[in-house]
């Protein structure tokens, strides 16, 4: 691999690491969603479900309409393929990758009891019953665990009940693995009950956050040691720059300059893994979750693509720039623009609230974006397609999609979150 790389290389290789730099398959079924997630290592989760459940969008980027039932049965079967944990949020990861993150249950779990006053400590009665509930009855969802104390006393997050709270507590120290949801509504399990007997053995912090590194590096193909710590969300600087000290010694990772990425006025650092590939050419088509690892870096993202990247979920719709929840659009090797979407499933319409450019966008980009939009609209079983007249792009999309309704002005939809509950209990706790 060369030393020095220019932007468009960096990018190209950024691509080619997650996937986006060979065709999607004609029929996407298991293998096809396997070998995106290996590539990806981990599948973030978020309850927004405007157009389609964040943790569906990645493989739809890379394999194209594929059955959600095929993930459905890898995520959530009695024995998973695949389980949850926090590793870079709270998102998927290969049940044989449990012990990996053992180092951050045994951090979550010295700060819950390090704290003598607090909930964990507190509540240690509570947490212990809803224990050995679990290890008499097997995997049960929150609703299916009763207790004296469940309606009296309800906790500070998300009106959470105290068994709801106990659960998730032991879920991020490791003694409880999410064994399936109905609906998105989560089902616990004591982690024995859950992850393979292999899957369960400790791996040491050292070790496993030099593993983890390497993982970062392969999935990125090119990156700072900022963007490497993002990927899984590793906080200890010493740690991180020691594994990528060592990574560096054996060969994994190939110190590489890239031009324009500076840090403090200089060159940044980064690096690029041994197993990179760098093509000549990336002609990807896709719309981009806010969480797919293309992006979910906002910086890296903006350093990659000139791209600067907020959702507005949570902004007053009359203050938002681009919509409610818009989705990056990657057209060839660049992120030319954002589209924001929603299902309307009483109607059977996709409804393009909202389309906008970047700079540099090719001639054919409406096309292509048109393209995926209907491709998108078939996977959601979506029978007709709806295009707003707010943003710069929506005059040229309509232009190339005859077939598309019109409708006005921005959504004054509200905030839309999932009714059932939030995945992320460690960062609120």
């Amino acid at each position: 691999m060369k030393q020095t790389l220019s932007g468009p290389e960096a990018r190209r290789i950024a691509l080619a690491a997650q996937g986006f730099a060979r065709a999607r398959p004609a029929a996407a079924g298991t293998r096809q969603l396997n070998l995106a997630m290996s590539r990806m290592g981990t599948l973030q989760i978020d309850s927004v479900n405007v157009f389609a459940r964040s943790h569906y969008m990645p493989l739809f980027s890379r394999v194209g309409a594929y059955d959600t039932a095929d993930l459905d049965r890898l995520l959530f079967a009695r024995r998973p393929a695949y389980v949850e944990y926090w590793a870079h949020v709270a998102a998927f990861i290969p049940a044989m990758d449990w012990g990996l993150f053992r180092f951050r249950m045994d951090e979550m779990r010295e700060r819950y009891t390090a704290r003598g006053d607090g909930w964990f400590t507190a509540n240690r009665e509570i947490v212990d019953w809803v224990r050995a509930e679990l290890a008499a009855r097997g995997p049960l969802r929150p609703a299916e665990i009763e207790h004296d104390a469940k309606e009296a006393r309800k906790g500070p997050w998300w009106d959470w009940d105290v068994v709801k709270q106990a659960l998730e507590h032991l879920w991020v120290v490791g003694e409880v693995a999410i064994a399936g949801r109905r609906g998105f509504e989560r089902r616990y399990g004591l982690a024995e009950h859950v992850i393979p007997a292999e899957g369960l053995a400790p791996v040491a912090r050292e070790d496993a956050i030099r593993e983890l590194v390497r993982r970062a590096g392969a999935a990125y193909g090119v990156a700072t040691a900022s963007d490497i710590a993002d990927y899984w969300r590793i906080r200890d600087r010493r740690a991180l720059l020691s594994a990528i000290a060592d990574l560096e010694d054996s060969g994994e990772l190939q110190p590489v300059q890239v031009a324009g990425w500076t840090s403090a006025g200089r060159p940044a650092k980064a690096w690029v893994h041994k197993d990179a590939a760098l093509p000549r050419r990336v002609d990807a088509a896709a719309l981009l979750t806010p969480f797919d690892p293309v992006v979910w870096f906002r910086d890296r993202a903006e350093r990659l693509f000139d791209f600067e990247y907020r959702i507005e979920i949570y902004t007053p719709a009359p203050q938002r720039r681009f919509g409610y929840y818009s989705l990056p659009i990657l057209v060839g090797d660049d992120i030319v623009g954002r589209v924001d979407l929603k299902a309307d499933r009483a109607a059977s319409t996709l409804l393009v609230q909202s389309a906008w450019w970047e700079h540099g966008r090719p001639a054919d980009a409406a096309a292509r974006l048109a393209d995926e939009l209907r491709l998108a609209a078939r996977w959601q079983q979506l029978e007709s397609i709806s295009v707003s007249r707010w943003g710069d792009a929506v005059e040229d999309l309509a232009d190339v999609m005859p077939e598309a309704a019109r409708h006005d002005g921005r959504s004054p939809e509200p905030v839309e979150l999932a009714p059932d509950e939030p995945d992320d209990l460690a960062a609120t706790a």
